[in-house]
């Protein structure tokens, strides 16, 4: 535990990657401490641009846009982390059975999510969305999750397949261990990195998705996330009248985060794939016999590769 926490404090990118997530966690934490008002209370004149009273300027109804990115973080951080849950729960529990059990269990499973693999998932999503009407981001974080577990339930049947062969798996089956105790004590720990880093990608997907969803006005209009911000900039062409800061703000909101989610998916991925950690290790090292060549050329001593070709001539 102690080695995992040194490779953690190390990688500068899960430190990046940490602190920007953890940022926007306590910006929703402490949205109704961090604002003095109701998101869509109206506070001032229309388009107003970035001042000292309004930092991040106003929309056309007078609306703070200050206000309404703090409380829109609070439901797109609870969106993301809502579908994430549920994409990786099913998405684990079906790849697992899968892999472990094999058989008939395995040959349903695999028929379903090539099924869902199949389906092409935004124009699912549309369709689903534009029949419910005016979905909230509770109901479009359900229907995330319900459609996007695929992808994360092959990933962890093919890993749950190549552990299944291993010799302490076969010695806990010769114990007579019951299976659930087999997948929840000796499976389930060696697929906790694949876990982690499908937990983080679907937050990802779930944040972008919810917000094209709410842009293309499927998603409840009174409901305040970043995805909302955008449908109502762009209703009220604020690109057109110069009022750029409606736009800029849920957009950078998305891009930091998702650059912040990236960088930890990144960087955890290099830490438990030792393939990885061994080239990030050699292009280190690699850089070093340059540094030391460099200082020896400018120090007239002559490099290891110079004295090799004199004794090779010699």
């Amino acid at each position: 535990m102690n080695g995992f926490l040194k490779l953690l404090a190390r990688n500068k990118k899960v430190a990046v990657g940490l602190a920007i997530v953890l940022t926007y966690i306590m910006i929703a934490v402490m949205a109704p401490l961090l604002t003095s008002h109701e998101p869509n209370k109206r506070v001032a004149r229309p388009h107003q641009a970035p001042s000292a009273e309004h930092v991040m300027g106003t929309t056309r109804m007078g609306r703070d846009v200050y206000h309404l990115f703090m409380h829109g973080t609070k439901t797109s951080l609870a969106v993301g982390l809502g579908a994430g849950c549920m994409i990786v729960i099913l998405g684990t529990a079906l790849g697992v059975s899968a892999g472990y059990f094999g058989g008939k269990v395995d040959e349903i499973i695999s028929l379903i999510t090539n099924i869902a693999l199949v389906i092409p998932q935004l124009p699912l999503l549309l369709v689903l969305a534009a029949f419910i009407g005016e979905a909230s981001p509770l109901t479009i974080a359900i229907i995330i999750g319900c459609t996007s577990w695929a992808w994360g339930a092959r990933v962890t049947r093919s890993q749950t397949l190549t552990l299944r062969n291993k010799e302490f798996i076969r010695a806990s089956e010769l114990a007579c261990e019951p299976a659930w105790r087999i997948i929840f004590v000796e499976i389930l720990p060696n697929l906790s990195s694949i876990i982690g880093l499908n937990f983080l990608g679907s937050i990802i997907y779930t944040i972008i998705t919810e917000a094209t969803l709410e842009f293309l006005g499927l998603g409840d209009p009174l409901a305040v996330s970043w995805g909302t911000m955008l449908y109502n900039a762009q209703n009220s062409s604020a690109m057109t009248v110069g009022a750029w800061w409606e736009v800029l703000v849920p957009c950078l909101a998305i891009a930091i985060l998702g650059m912040g989610l990236a960088l930890l998916n990144f960087g955890i991925d290099e830490i438990a794939n030792p393939r990885l950690r061994t080239f990030s290790g050699m292009k280190k090292f690699n850089k070093r016999i340059k540094q030391l060549r460099q200082k020896q050329a400018i120090a007239g001593e002559p490099t290891p590769q110079a004295k090799t070709e004199v004794a090779y001539d010699g």
